[in-house]
């Protein structure tokens, strides 16, 4: 196992400075974030997607802070070197910001070593909060799907100029208050490229090109376990769900015909 990646470093992490881009996706269970560490990923994403891709779940707005903190209990477990970040639900920071803090910490006492939430200046008192009480915080900005009722849905976002600038600012404003990343997502290219360029905190694209200083995945997304259409920014790494299929129906046809267990998988009496 290499050592434990950290916060700290992952703060340092800009490509202008000649690192490498860092590897964030998703997990949500043991057998998986041991899976994921073992491949050498930098960041653990505990992700509210968990109700989309696990919990069966229609949005993310069902998802409680203590679904959160279940499976990053269950993250955890793993023993990883990535850095394990929790996200923040929806409702979860948006009422006062002693309620914040004491959820972000909830997430700390379940494993997690940093939190994320969603918006731009208008939670920079929420922010202050949680890094006050010595909690790391990685922000999101551009398309934020716990938005998603106000956006109108699932859309780009900061397409027309005003908004770009809007997003410059929230992204400096972050970065200012002290967020040690900032996840885009959803947004033009040229803008995710003049925003890393702008701010001196990494930034982890997911659906904004290729010029940022990382990338994040849901990881049922890279493994082709999810069904029906997708994102244009997804590409299958590998089809699971279809070795998945073919392997509980080869296990269903040996129980079948009778043929599985075998004599040599049975245990036996003492003669």
């Amino acid at each position: 196992m290499s050592l434990p990646m950290t916060v700290p470093q992952i703060a340092r992490t800009k490509r202008r400075s000649g690192a490498e881009p860092i590897v964030m996706v998703t997990a949500y269970d043991t057998p998986f974030a041991r899976i994921v560490d073992e491949a050498g990923v930098d960041l653990i994403l505990v992700g509210d997607s968990v109700g989309n891709n696990v919990l069966g779940l229609e949005s993310t707005l069902s998802v409680t802070i203590a679904d959160i903190a279940h499976h990053t209990r269950a993250v955890s477990r793993a023993k990883t070197s990535a850095v394990v970040v929790a996200d923040m639900v929806w409702m979860s920071y948006h009422t006062t910001t002693t309620t914040a803090v004491e959820n972000a910490a909830e997430l700390v006492r379940a494993g997690a070593q940093a939190i994320k939430l969603e918006g731009g200046r208008k939670r920079l008192a929420v922010i202050r909060a949680i890094l006050d009480a010595e909690i790391p915080v990685m922000g999101h900005l551009g398309l934020t799907p716990q938005s998603v009722h106000a956006m109108g849905g699932m859309r780009v976002q900061a397409r027309d100029k005003l908004a770009a600038e809007e997003l410059l600012a929230d992204a400096k404003a972050l970065a200012a208050e002290g967020c040690f990343a900032i996840v885009l997502e959803g947004i033009p290219r040229e803008l995710a490229r003049s925003v890393t360029e702008a701010i001196d905190v990494p930034t982890i694209g997911i659906g904004a090109g290729p010029d940022t200083d990382g990338q994040v995945l849901v990881l049922h997304d890279l493994l082709g376990l999810n069904s029906g259409p997708a994102p244009k920014f997804v590409r299958h790494f590998a089809d699971l769900a279809t070795a998945a299929r073919d392997a509980v129906s080869g296990y269903s046809d040996e129980v079948r015909r009778g043929t599985f267990p075998s004599d040599e998988e049975s245990y036996h009496a003492p003669k």
